[in-house]
């Protein structure tokens, strides 16, 4: 089955959004989010772009994002905001890891949340989610962008899953389905995002703290290996910050760079040096 993205056969499953939103699909390039931040002095609309193949894709922090070529999903969708500027962007990440995962649970997939911005199945990390912003002078003002960055794996091949080095999470049956997969996902970005600009992450609290793959577990807020908090995890607030219940008392965990893992994993990282 030929299952080349393709900007025709994503935007027949866009809906309402396929006139909001342009399609670009590329077979390589280094990263989708460095090209549509290069591109925002030249936008004037939503641009979604699609990319076979990355050979710089990032995760969070700088780590490089390996993906499967043409067995994966890596895009990034570029999108203006008219109601907040960039410092209000704050919790975008977490309400896009619910689009992701309703979207998915609509193809049979039962994906869940890792705080801050990971999207997993069962215990495995299936896909991220990499928000950077930028402004571009418009009229007497500057307009604000986020570019949102979704990488998702498809299917692995062991050499890919040895080259990763830990468990990862695929969606094999999905294969052949990645246009259709790829066109919800951004009809329901397209529905997203105005009421974000609106409203901000509260509106998706309830929806995130639903989807909370270690809700009520013990864990630990590791930066650079090193413990910050540990603690049992209570979900995220109105502003998409974790709520950690410690021996001391609740404590709010803002989002920047930290990983949250189960406390027993946590505690074998370091008795092992890392």
């Amino acid at each position: 089955m030929n299952d080349a993205l393709s900007p025709k056969e994503i935007a027949n499953h866009l809906g309402d959004a396929a006139v909001a939103v342009a399609i670009e699909c590329v077979n390589q390039t280094g990263s989708t989010n460095a090209d549509l931040l290069r591109r925002l002095p030249h936008l004037d609309s939503p641009l979604l772009l699609a990319a076979e193949v990355q050979t710089a894709g990032r995760g969070r922090a700088g780590r490089n994002w390996l993906a499967e070529p043409h067995a994966s999903l890596t895009f990034s969708l570029a999108w203006p905001f008219f109601r907040r500027d960039i410092s209000g962007l704050l919790g975008l990440p977490l309400a896009v890891g619910v689009a992701v995962a309703d979207t998915l649970a609509g193809f049979g997939v039962a994906a869940s949340l890792k705080w801050p911005n990971d999207v997993q199945l069962g215990p495995a990390k299936l896909g991220g989610i990499l928000i950077e912003t930028g402004s571009v002078q418009r009229a007497g003002y500057r307009q604000p962008w986020a570019v949102i960055g979704i990488g998702l794996n498809i299917a692995l091949t062991p050499q890919m899953l040895a080259e990763i080095g830990r468990e990862a999470a695929q969606m094999p049956q999905l294969l052949g389905h990645r246009n259709a997969v790829l066109g919800a996902l951004t009809a329901r970005l397209a529905q997203l995002l105005p009421r974000f600009d609106a409203d901000g992450f509260a509106p998706f609290a309830d929806g995130w703290n639903r989807l909370h793959a270690h809700a009520g577990q013990q864990v630990s807020i590791v930066d650079h290996g090193a413990v910050l908090q540990q603690g049992r995890a209570a979900g995220v607030d109105a502003n998409g910050c974790l709520l950690l219940d410690t021996a001391d008392g609740r404590v709010v965990i803002t989002a920047g760079d930290v990983s949250l893992r189960p406390a027993a994993a946590a505690m074998s990282a370091n008795a092992g040096g890392s």
